[in-house]
């Protein structure tokens, strides 16, 4: 099955300190071409033998100019270019969603970062849940085995089948930990498949309509979704894989469940909605001083200078997250000291070379607009290896 290379992973940066070089502006036509050919070559060196089917980007620098590009095809079967107005599937970037949620909780009294596992009632026994706490879920060290390398997972499974995430957490405490919690960090989606579970402990409602009526109502993000269903609003940009040989594209839309994805990595956007997105989360404009000082408290990773906070990855000057699915790969990333935002999305999911297609397209465009303060470094060993 594709499970270890869907496994919806986030990527983070690397974060070697450094002054930020003079502001660039994407509005000069050279720094245009300059990421123009950037994106052109990594679609080449991520492409299979071919070129990556669909690419888009946009820039937003501290002068208040941006660069909004599309490269290749939305949908190779009608033809269709990649618009900013398509829709894709964001894939692990919904932990960001997620974990605001929980910050609001916490904001509100009704849970603690430090509070033990054990004391929410989520229908499933997970060991050492009593030494298992909020912030170790959040920051990728309980230790818990990652639920898409299960056993039962090994196969495909149906598009339109529905999986309840208190079954896949079962079989996924079923398995040896990594180590136990706080011991290291492990990225296993299992820990948000068990916040999801929390959310809807503490609130009564599902995580679906959390979502919605914290965040996407009151913020105005009105083209972003935590669906119900495998249906995808339109316009909307088709996911691929490499086929056999590898210069031919298998459209791999919809082929994940939704409900198997779920906290993990089920939404849906488009670009302008996760620019504004990343902007609200990074800098705190979404919940309290105090629990966003949480947010940010990253720690290593133990791959390179790779850092890794509350949901959320740091370092370079830069926060964000990456997620990716079948046939997408999406990267939202913001650099608040040079107020630089840079966005990437790409209808394929691939992996390999680390650090992966979107983060390496990112990285390209940081080297050119904030020149100093480069994510993804080739020269970080670390950074190289991914997550």
């Amino acid at each position: 099955m594709l499970w270890r290379l869907v496994a919806l992973a986030g990527f983070f940066v690397a974060t070697t300190p450094g002054a930020v070089a003079a502001p660039v502006s994407v509005d000069d036509q050279t720094v245009r071409e300059r990421i123009i050919q950037a994106v052109a070559h990594e679609r080449q060196v991520y492409g299979a033998g071919g070129t990556v089917p669909g690419v888009l980007v946009g820039v937003w620098d501290g002068s208040g100019h941006s660069f909004v590009k599309g490269f290749g095809k939305s949908d190779l079967k009608s033809g269709a270019p990649f618009s900013p107005d398509d829709y894709v599937r964001i894939g692990s970037n919904t932990k960001t969603f997620i974990v605001t949620v929980l910050l609001q909780l916490v904001d509100e009294g009704r849970l603690s970062l430090d509070d033990p596992l054990s004391r929410f009632d989520i229908g499933v026994k997970v060991p050492d849940a009593d030494h298992m706490t909020i912030r170790q879920l959040c920051q990728m060290r309980s230790g818990l085995f990652e639920v898409y390398d299960v056993p039962q997972l090994k196969e495909d499974v149906p598009p339109d089948s529905q999986w309840n995430p208190r079954q896949l957490v079962r079989w996924a405490v079923q398995q040896k930990p990594v180590f136990a919690p706080g011991k290291g960090y492990h990225y296993s989606n299992t820990n948000y498949l068990l916040l999801g579970l929390v959310i809807e402990s503490v609130t009564g409602h599902s995580v679906k309509s959390e979502v919605e009526d914290r965040l996407l109502k009151p913020f105005g993000l009105a083209r972003t979704f935590y669906p119900a269903t495998m249906e995808m609003p339109t316009p909307w940009a088709h996911g691929y894989a490499a086929g056999s040989p590898h210069s031919t594209w298998k459209d791999v839309s919809n082929t994940v469940p939704v409900s198997l994805m779920g906290a993990a990595g089920n939404m849906i956007s488009d670009l302008e909605d996760m620019r504004h997105w990343v902007d609200l989360y990074v800098r705190g404009k979404t919940n309290s001083p105090a629990t966003q000082k949480e947010r940010l408290q990253c720690l290593p990773t133990g791959q390179g200078d790779l850092g890794f906070g509350l949901g959320i990855g740091c370092g370079n000057g830069w926060f964000g997250y990456t997620g990716g699915l079948p046939g997408y790969n999406t990267a939202a990333w913001l650099n608040p000291e040079s107020n630089v935002t840079a966005l990437v999305f790409v209808t394929d999911q691939a992996a390999k070379p680390a650090p992966g297609v979107a983060n390496a397209i990112l990285r390209d465009i940081a080297q050119i607009v904030t020149p100093g303060h480069v994510p993804f470094d080739e020269s970080d060993t670390g950074a190289k290896s991914g997550l």
